[in-house]
C-alpha cells in the first residue's frame, strides 16, 4: 500500500499520480488544465490533488504552458480612491476569468514604471494594464508589447502606441463644469491639478504629461476663452501632489488680494484639500468660493455643504480594460480601440453664484 507524504513537505505532480494510479505525464495534464484526459481520470487526478494539499508550482506550469495565470497592473497612485476603485473593477473581471492581479504603484513617476514593467515581464505575466505617468515616454510600453503580451492602458491613452485605451469623456465633462460656473458669474476660476511641471508653473496644456488632465485643462481653457476671460492660463494652478502642496498653492490662492471665487480640482484629494483649508480660514463654500471636484469619492456626499463633482465610471473603466485584455489573452486580434465612457455632473450644494 502506497504511503500518503506528510502534509509538511512539498507535493510533487508525481506524488499525486502515484495515488491516481496514472502517469506522471496524465497527472500534469489535468494539473495544467491542458490537453484531453477522460473524466474517470481527472476526477481521479483532482480526488488526489486535493488529498494530499498539493500547490501547483506556477513557475514550472508557465513553463509548460506558456501561460502564468496573471496579470500586471502599474498605476499611478494606489491611495487615491479613483485608482484604488478601478482597480477593483479590474480584479473582478479578472478573478471571473481564473486569474491573479500583481498590482504595482508608480507613484507618478516614469522611472519607476519603468522597473515595474521590467519586475512584471520577469514574471513572465500574461498581459498589462498600464495608466502611463507620462505619455509621450512610452518606448518601455513599446517594448513590452513587442514581446508579445497585451497592453490595454487605463485612463491615459497614447496615439503613439497602437494598443487598447480605455478613458473617460475628460473633456467635455471639464467643458461643462466650467460654462456652469461661467453661467452662475464666475469669471476668476482656478483650476487645480497634482501634475507639475519642470519649472512648476503652467503655460500651455502641452506641459501636461497626463492625457486626462491635459484634456480637462484643455476643455476648462476653451470655454474661458470663449467667454472672453483674459489671463486664465495664470489660474492653471499645478504640482499639488501631496497634501502638503496642496494646502500651500490653495492658502496662497485663498490669501492673495485677487483670489478665486471658484475652484476645479482634478481629483478627490486634492478637492478634500481645499475643503478642509476653506474651513479652516472661515471660507465659507459656496457663499465665498464655488468647489467642484472630479470623482464622486464617498466624503464629497456627506460634508456640509456636500460638493458637486464630476462622477467618472471609474469601477466601469477598470473593469472595461480587464475585459479587454482577457479577449486579447484569448487570441482577439482585431484592431487597437479606443473607448470613451461618459461622466455625469453631480450637482450638489458647494456651487453659488459668483461674490459680488
Amino acid at each position: 500500500m502506497e504511503q500518503m507524504p506528510p502534509r509538511n513537505t512539498s507535493v510533487t505532480v508525481a506524488d499525486v499520480a502515484r495515488m491516481a494510479g496514472v502517469s506522471k505525464a496524465t497527472a500534469a495534464r489535468v494539473l495544467g488544465g491542458y490537453g484531453t484526459v477522460s473524466d474517470r481520470v481527472r476526477e481521479a487526478v483532482t480526488t488526489a490533488a486535493r488529498a494530499l494539499n498539493y500547490r501547483p508550482n506556477e513557475l514550472a506550469r508557465s513553463m509548460t504552458t506558456g501561460r502564468s495565470g496573471t496579470i500586471g497592473v502599474v498605476v499611478g497612485d494606489i491611495e487615491n480612491p479613483f485608482f484604488s476603485l478601478a482597480v477593483r473593477g479590474i480584479t473582478d473581471i479578472a478573478r471571473q476569468a481564473g486569474f491573479t492581479v500583481i498590482l504595482i504603484n508608480s507613484g507618478e513617476d516614469a522611472e519607476t514604471e519603468k522597473a515595474a514593467i521590467r519586475t512584471l515581464l520577469a514574471k513572465r505575466v500574461d498581459g498589462l494594464i498600464v495608466s502611463p505617468a507620462r505619455e509621450s515616454d512610452i518606448d518601455h510600453l513599446r517594448e513590452a508589447t513587442r514581446s508579445g503580451r497585451p497592453m490595454v492602458l487605463l485612463d491615459r491613452g497614447s496615439e503613439m502606441l497602437g494598443v487598447d485605451t480605455v478613458v473617460a469623456d475628460d473633456r467635455h465633462a471639464a467643458e461643462g463644469i466650467t460654462r456652469r460656473l461661467i453661467a452662475r458669474g464666475h469669471k476668476h476660476i482656478a483650476y487645480l491639478t497634482a501634475c507639475d511641471t519642470p519649472d512648476h508653473r503652467f503655460h500651455t496644456p502641452a506641459d501636461i504629461n497626463t492625457g486626462s488632465v491635459r484634456r480637462r485643462i484643455e476643455g476648462f481653457l476653451g470655454v474661458c476663452q470663449e467667454a472672453g476671460l483674459e489671463g486664465i492660463e495664470d489660474w492653471v494652478h499645478v504640482g499639488a501632489a501631496t497634501p502638503e502642496h496642496t494646502h500651500r498653492i490653495v492658502e496662497t490662492m485663498l490669501t492673495s488680494a485677487q483670489r478665486p471665487t471658484a475652484i476645479i480640482a482634478s481629483d478627490s484629494v486634492i478637492g478634500l484639500e481645499v475643503f478642509k483649508l476653506c474651513r479652516e480660514l472661515g471660507i465659507r463654500i459656496p457663499d465665498d468660493l464655488s468647489l467642484v471636484s472630479f470623482h464622486d469619492a464617498d466624503w464629497t456626499s456627506v460634508t456640509t455643504p456636500p460638493v458637486t463633482v464630476v462622477r467618472q465610471p471609474v469601477y466601469k473603466l477598470g473593469e472595461t480594460a480587464a475585459r479587454l485584455l482577457v479577449e486579447r489573452m484569448n487570441g482577439d486580434e482585431a484592431p487597437a480601440t479606443r473607448i470613451v465612457l461618459q461622466t455625469d455632473l453631480v450637482e450638489r450644494a458647494s456651487v453659488a453664484d459668483a461674490p459680488a
